[in-house]
């Protein structure tokens, strides 16, 4: 069993908005980000996912208000919801997603990676 301390990979990207793959259970992709400033608004109308914040302060922005998650803070998104997340500072998080989850849902923007580069090391 390997033992992986999520806020240390996090902190180690050099890239915002660029999420990596750092375990697998069963179906779902356990990722971490470095995040700054906005993504781009989009969904998953397939897949719910979760967001943790590791460090610091992260919000989703939604069409009818906005979750503000700060450090130890979970919130699941469910599939379908358009949301904007956001991040003022630098902020760590990590992410719960089904393996068949698109980085940016239904929309490619110059910020979208593709599953072979979240799972590269």
């Amino acid at each position: 069993m390997n033992v992986t301390n999520l806020r240390t990979q996090a902190a180690q990207l050099t890239e915002y908005w660029s999420p990596k793959v750092v375990g697998q259970v069963n179906d779902q992709y356990i990722k971490v980000a470095k995040v700054k400033g906005e993504m781009a608004w989009h969904k998953h109308d397939a897949e719910d996912e979760l967001f943790l914040v590791l460090s610091g302060r992260f919000t989703l922005e939604l069409e009818d208000g906005a979750v503000h998650l700060s450090e130890g803070d979970c919130y699941i998104m469910p599939k379908g919801v358009l949301h904007h997340p956001v991040a003022e500072e630098e902020c760590l998080i990590a992410l719960v997603e089904t393996v068949t989850t698109l980085h940016t849902g239904d929309l490619v923007t110059e910020q979208t990676k593709t599953i072979e580069e979240q799972l590269a090391p």
